[in-house]
């Protein structure tokens, strides 16, 4: 079986938050939503939230876990990218900033792991 890279790995993890999120009800409207200086893999709404999603695809004996690996430096560039996004659409529901930490091994998802509301934005200077 030849060896998935970084970037299959990690489309693989997102893919399968998707759907994850889709059978929760929620709606995909955008991912990897860029602007300069950040990215956000997932936006999706329900019809309560429209949730900014991070996603880590980690093999099963990494040593950062996913939800370690979205410190406070990652948390502002998503916040950043996320007003970026809310000022260009105006109409969004409340935001909520998720993460989802998917388990991947031999190219199949061994688990996922999703933290609603993982963070918010005290000690950002945004204002949602």
């Amino acid at each position: 079986m030849k060896k998935m890279t970084k970037n299959e790995t990690g489309k693989l993890g997102e893919d399968s938050v998707c759907t994850y999120l889709e059978n929760l009800g929620y709606r995909i409207i955008f991912r990897n939503y860029r602007i300069k200086g950040g990215e956000i893999d997932i936006i999706a709404q329900n019809d309560e939230y429209t949730a900014f999603v991070e996603v880590k695809s980690r093999k099963p004996d990494s040593l950062v876990s996913g939800f370690e690996a979205v410190g406070k430096r990652k948390q502002g560039l998503i916040i950043k990218t996320a007003c970026d996004f809310c000022c260009k659409n105006p109409d969004i529901l409340q935001p909520r900033f998720d993460v989802a930490e998917v388990i991947v091994e031999n190219g199949r998802v061994l688990s996922i792991d999703y933290i609603f509301n993982a963070y918010d934005t005290t000690g950002y200077n945004f204002i949602f």
